[in-house]
């Protein structure tokens, strides 16, 4: 009656746990059955050496097993496996906290990673869109530098031939102004001579008028002479 209430796992008449034999006060080292620490791989060890320690039949090959330390012991580990298996529950319920915050911390890596993916990508597209207004920026730039370059080459152009229209007016108007010149000294120098020319003219008519004067006194004296004699 006592073995098949401890091999149901139920304490005995005093209210405690059956004891291997090897421990005195019924407890085996460390803790009692029930705290969750009791070590079933010890205590399957103790069980494998009663087994081994216990009479072998010389040409059986069999073994003589004390029955009552036998049972007793495996009692034990019966009534040991509750706690074990609170413990076990214990870890895995605490596993599967570890779990759901490593799957919570997880999702606020994947939510940090999928937020710094965005943040990226509109920083990227921020960025393609500034380079692309700065490409812009510097076509138009180009573009209107080369509408100045070449509204100014076409400005100098434009000068250039008004300079050199100019200077042929310039020296249009020189050559006339000193076509006048000319004329105005020809004109000048004609007038002298023909001035000179007149006067000239006047010494020659006085010069014959005084010579004619001088004759006609001459022949009178002549005749005036040729009188006297006769």
């Amino acid at each position: 009656m006592l073995q098949q209430q401890l091999s149901n796992g139920e304490p005995n008449h005093n209210g405690n746990y059956p004891a291997s034999p090897e421990y005195s006060n019924g407890i085996p080292p460390g803790d009692p059955p029930g705290t969750g620490r009791v070590d079933i791989q010890q205590e399957l060890d103790h069980l494998e050496e009663i087994i081994l320690s216990s009479f072998r039949v010389p040409l059986t090959g069999r073994t003589l097993v004390d029955e009552e330390k036998l049972l007793e012991q495996l009692d034990y580990i019966r009534v040991s496996l509750p706690a074990v298996f609170q413990e076990a529950a214990a870890i895995i319920e605490q596993k599967q906290e570890i779990l759901l915050e490593a799957e919570e911390y997880g999702q606020q890596l994947v939510d940090a990673a999928q937020a710094k993916r965005a943040q990226i990508l509109a920083e990227s597209d921020i960025v393609r869109q500034a380079q692309q207004e700065a490409e812009q920026l510097r076509r138009q730039v180009q573009q209107e530098c080369e509408e100045m370059m070449k509204e100014t080459l076409n400005e100098i152009d434009r000068k250039r031939r008004a300079c050199q229209q100019e200077l042929e007016e310039m020296r249009q108007t020189a050559i006339a102004h000193a076509q006048d010149i000319e004329n105005g000294a020809d004109e000048y120098a004609d007038h002298v001579l023909e001035g000179i020319e007149q006067d000239i003219k006047d010494m020659l008519r006085i010069i014959t008028n005084g010579r004619q004067q001088l004759r006609a006194d001459s022949q009178s004296q002549r005749n005036s002479h040729s009188s006297k004699k006769k």
